[in-house]
């Protein structure tokens, strides 16, 4: 039918019981790292910075470095004070930590020349700013300001691609696939759960099927050998 939203490759898989048994298995589990920062801590800032921090690295050490800098520097005005060198020797080591530098340098100056030392709420000027791709644009959407937006990194990816319920080859196109037919009500939590999901069980290689609260759902697109 022109104009119709496009369908899951499988269209009769049981998205409302897989959340469902996700919403109950997945807070026995350490939570992600932005979950990890607790409420009170989750400005839309922090949680930019965070997420650039944790980029290629894992989230261990990013809930390191992440507080380190935050107990120094926890606005875009201190820290463009902090001056780039002195931001990178605070958030070493993670990954591409002088790249990082850079971006957040360069972020925070803009953030204080367009909109007076604020983090956008807005998808596409969030993606206008160094360094940030569509996860870090959704996670800052969704876990800084409560708007509907799907956050896919490489879990989110993985895992409804292992499911069959999207057939992709990136996560932007994922983002998009989910867009399309994931019910609204689970945009915001499936990023949480599946990272929950794929750092405990289902791991990029070798997922353990065998205590796997989804098993009966899965398709297991993909796997090849499982624990």
């Amino acid at each position: 039918m022109p104009g119709a939203s496009p369908v899951s490759p499988r269209p009769d898989f049981l998205i409302d019981e897989v959340m469902r048994i996700l919403l109950e298995t997945m807070p026995a589990f350490r939570r992600p790292l932005i979950d990890q920062m607790g409420d009170e801590r989750q400005t839309p800032f922090r949680i930019l910075v965070a997420t650039i921090l944790s980029l290629r690295t894992k989230d261990t050490l990013t809930a390191v470095v992440a507080p380190r800098l935050f107990a120094v520097a926890n606005t875009p005005e201190d820290t463009l004070a902090l001056g780039e060198v002195r931001l990178a020797e605070l958030i070493y080591p993670v990954g591409f930590y002088h790249t990082k530098a850079r971006s957040i340098t360069q972020i925070c100056q803009i953030l204080l020349e367009r909109y007076a030392g604020a983090v956008p709420s807005d998808l596409d000027a969030l993606l206008e700013l160094p360094g940030v791709g569509r996860k870090t644009a959704n996670l800052v959407v969704t876990a800084g300001y409560g708007l509907p937006g799907i956050c896919v990194d490489i879990h989110v990816h993985r895992i409804t691609n292992r499911w069959g319920y999207v057939q992709t080859k990136t996560p932007d196109a994922t983002e998009m696939a989910l867009r399309s037919y994931l019910p609204e009500q689970y945009w915001i939590p499936i990023n949480n759960l599946l990272v929950t999901l794929g750092q405990n069980i289902c791991h990029p290689t070798s997922p353990r099927c065998g205590v796997c609260p989804l098993v009966a759902h899965c398709g297991r697109v993909g796997v090849t050998r499982s624990r």
